[in-house]
């Protein structure tokens, strides 16, 4: 319990209670000290009431510090500024009232804009001197009293000021975290929908043309072309509730596939006229690849073998995915003839580069010398403890 209140921010309750405190502890340390600091080194014997009022004047504004900073400050220095001219705090003692300006510069400088906080603190400093300089005896006691002051009231406006700042930092940086998280859910949002769309629309764009081109002559042949469709958009609307529903709390949808559904995934390429040749091969069958790893390995081979679909169709294709204890290394590749595409890379390329980045790894995709093309990709993860 008490670790929790040492590292937890306090309430405005709790601030002001702390305020409260504050104000009382050092009004009631300076009614008593302007009441005998006088007279004990011949200075003005005032009332004590005048005393006591005098030191309340100076301590019970700051329990409305942070509410009027501006107004808190103007206060305490006019009052420190006329006890100290009137001698009922000498000049010699300016360290008592010192306290309570300092506390009131601190709070305005942390909670105010720097050019009005500065222009206070200026103010401030200005009446205490003057305040300083007229209660001095001689040339050096005036020069030692500007001096006195500065060092008395610029610290505690920096030391604010600094504070204010470094609280806009963390403010800044804490918008840019939540705003770079979000640039990176729609980033991953996007990439995902971009692997089951392209992959499923291939598949359905394929059987189309099959249907289209054979139902006249085979209607049978055509019927079964339109059932794969069917059954291909129906998985594809579950790809996509999953993905989407990762964007929402308590959803049974989410973008799990992984390892174990790449025979799925290769049953699918052979019904858009790609052979699947899949070779998953485990070096100890007891470590689990981490979930991430696994999605990101999915992902991967369907959009080398959707590319296959789309670009090298008819062509043998085969994907080697290797787990061992440190790394996933995946390797598709397949003997088809793909037209010479301009403008680089396109957005699958893109989005398995990512997905491989993500996790420190490395791609490469390229066509091979022998004929074909070649997609490999490394993974490393660690195995949880």
């Amino acid at each position: 319990m008490t670790a929790l209140l040492l590292t937890r921010r306090l309430r405005p309750a709790e601030l002001a209670t702390v305020d409260a405190v504050l104000s009382v502890a050092v009004g009631g340390l300076l009614g008593p000290y302007a009441a005998l600091e006088s007279p004990l080194h011949g200075g003005v014997r005032e009332s004590l009431w005048v005393s006591v009022l005098v030191g309340m004047a100076l301590g019970l504004p700051l329990a409305v510090r942070r509410r009027w900073p501006v107004t808190v400050t103007v206060v305490i220095s006019s009052v420190a500024t006329v006890a100290l001219i009137t001698g009922v705090i000498p000049n010699y003692a300016a360290a008592a009232p010192g306290l309570a300006i300092g506390l009131s510069l601190y709070t305005m400088a942390a909670s105010t804009a720097t050019r009005r906080s500065l222009l206070c603190a200026a103010g401030c400093l200005a009446v205490v001197s003057l305040a300083l300089v007229l209660t001095a005896s001689d040339l050096w006691s005036r020069t030692g009293a500007v001096v006195y002051a500065a060092v008395m009231i610029t610290p505690a406006w920096m030391i604010g000021w600094l504070v204010r700042e470094r609280r806009a930092l963390a403010a800044r940086q804490g918008e840019h975290m939540v705003l770079q998280a979000a640039a990176e859910e729609r980033l991953r949002v996007a990439r995902e929908l971009h692997d089951v769309v392209a992959h499923t629309l291939s598949l359905i764009v394929v059987k189309a043309a099959v249907a289209n081109h054979v139902a006249e002559v085979d209607p049978r042949e055509a019927g079964a072309a339109l059932r794969v469709i069917e059954e291909t958009g129906r998985n594809a609307l579950t790809d996509v509730r999953r993905v989407l529903g990762a964007l929402r709390e308590g959803t049974p949808y989410a973008p799990t596939p992984g390892l174990d559904e790449l025979p799925v995934l290769a049953q699918q390429a052979a019904i858009g006229g790609v052979e699947v040749r899949l070779d998953v091969r485990r070096e100890d069958p007891a470590v689990a690849v981490p979930e991430s790893v696994g999605l990101a390995v999915y992902r991967i081979v369907q959009e080398a073998v959707t590319n296959v679909v789309k670009h090298a169709t008819p062509a043998a294709c085969r994907a080697t995915v290797t787990v061992t204890p440190r790394e996933v290394r995946v390797e598709v590749t397949d003997d088809g003839r793909r037209p010479v595409l301009a403008g680089g890379e396109g957005h699958g390329l893109i989005g398995m580069r990512e997905r491989v980045t993500l996790h420190g790894g490395e791609f490469h995709a390229g066509p091979r010398s022998d004929g074909g093309y070649a997609v490999t990709a490394s993974l490393p993860y660690r195995v949880a403890a």
